[in-house]
């Protein structure tokens, strides 16, 4: 027979130990939301090519107007982190490059990238190889070296950046502004993305850490025959709110494939546009509320496609045409990103916080993509990155397509006509199956837990 006071007895000895237990055990600690930021001179030393304009040919720069930047802005949200990367530069890295890359920065545990080039049109030409009709023997071993500095100095400021993780907070604000126009459509209302997007990211006592910012716009004003290095007006808009504010910032550019900028009366010059825009980011960053994420999250996909291109790259006749227009050696190099007629558009797709959507695209999207794809997004702010992780030529809509013109014909967009609007609907699928609403558009991109 069991005696009741020993019964109780043991029990509430037992209650004591599983007591002390648990007090021995370390508390269970929420996920923390973490950022960092580092940056690297990636201005050439020696004369290279420029980027952008056919029409210089493989004519060398001249000197630095101001020196280009890669800047990174690292995110970490539990065991995922997302690096942001500006670059001061006409594109993102090509496709090869982009796989090293990514490989290399798993060694930090980065998994997630967004590498954006601001477009400017007086950085280097990137493209070149140390491989015959692709650079060697016509430039010298510096010029060809270039891309691997390149990759090296992304890769190190990514690693920078991942060891400068803090404790933060984040807040963003969009606003629209008119300072961007179509250059292409002839059709009224012309399509505009006119959003201005700051974000804000601070320690964890609210003094801000740096300020990324995206805004639609060809950054080519300064004159096709200045030959030096130059951020153009991006570079500009960062300095003045680096100044002003005394934090780091970066820019990445958005659907600028079709828009070009709207100076504001009075204003003249890349500077004189740069300075105004950066009165519109201080400003607003200014009003920004940073919090701290209740419930850190990142999630991200990348999906890279294989589709049709619009142009024979296997006619020689066609690509000698190429060749004139700007250098052999340039399209050359560029042809294997388009062998037998195909390419590989890359779609990068990430939601911050579950508020936060980011997409970006590799090429010049026109901006009509972007403004309908935040359009049906209906569950947060939607952020869209063009020159982003690639670069794969114009990204004009079926209409542009139809209308034709400059960014819309065959003759610099490649791509299949239609395939951009099914990228975007990829995108918008992905961010409600990372909001667990749907499945993906790919069962291989199914988000595993």
């Amino acid at each position: 027979m069991i005696n009741k006071s020993t019964t109780l007895h043991a029990v509430s000895i037992l209650c004591v130990v599983i007591f002390l237990g648990l007090m021995s055990q370390k508390p269970v600690m929420a996920e923390t939301f973490r950022a960092g930021f580092a940056k690297a001179n990636v201005t050439p030393e020696v004369p290279m090519p420029l980027w952008g304009y056919g029409a210089r040919k493989d004519a060398l720069s001249t000197g630095v107007r101001d020196s280009l930047f890669a800047k990174v802005l690292l995110l970490e949200a539990g065991d995922d982190r997302l690096a942001m990367v500006g670059l001061d530069l006409g594109r993102s890295p090509m496709e090869q490059s982009m796989n090293r890359i990514m490989e290399r920065v798993q060694a930090f545990g980065v998994s997630h990238v967004f590498i954006v080039g601001s477009h400017t049109h007086h950085g280097p030409v990137i493209e070149l190889k140390n491989k015959p009709g692709m650079g060697q023997g016509r430039f010298d071993d510096d010029v060809l070296n270039y891309p691997m500095l390149l990759e090296d100095a992304i890769v190190d400021a990514i690693r920078r950046a991942s060891e400068n993780l803090q404790p933060a907070r984040i807040g963003w604000d969009i606003q629209p502004i008119d300072m961007n126009r179509n250059r292409h459509s002839a059709y009224e209302p012309k399509p505009r993305d006119p959003d201005l997007t700051v974000l804000r990211v601070d320690d964890i006592s609210g003094e801000p850490l740096a300020i990324l910012v995206n805004f639609s716009a060809h950054p080519t004003m300064q004159p096709v025959d200045d030959l030096r290095f130059s951020a153009e007006w991006p570079g500009r808009m960062m300095r003045r709110v680096e100044a002003a504010l005394g934090v780091d910032c970066l820019f990445m550019q958005g659907a600028a494939g079709d828009l070009t900028v709207r100076r504001p009366e009075g204003v003249s010059g890349s500077d004189g546009f740069g300075d105004a825009l950066a009165e519109k980011v201080i400003e607003i960053a200014g009003k920004i509320k940073t919090t701290m994420p209740e419930e850190p999250r990142i999630q991200s996909v990348m999906k890279t496609y294989d589709v049709p291109a619009r142009v024979d790259t296997k006619n020689e006749a066609l690509l000698n045409s190429y060749r004139q227009a700007y250098f052999p050696e340039l399209i050359n190099t560029l042809l294997p990103e388009f062998a037998e007629s195909r390419m590989r558009p890359v779609l990068t797709v990430a939601l911050i916080n579950n508020e936060l959507a980011l997409v970006g695209g590799s090429g010049e999207f026109f901006s009509a993509h972007s403004v309908r794809l935040k359009e049906r997004f209906h569950d947060g702010d939607l952020v869209f990155f063009g020159f982003c992780n690639g670069h794969h030529l114009y990204f004009p809509t079926i209409e542009g397509a139809a209308e034709g013109g400059y960014g819309a014909d065959a003759q610099v967009a490649w791509v299949e006509i239609g395939a951009p609007e099914m990228m975007m609907n990829d995108a918008l699928q992905l961010l409600y199956h990372m909001r667990g609403l749907m499945e993906p558009p790919d069962p291989a991109l199914r988000l595993v837990e």
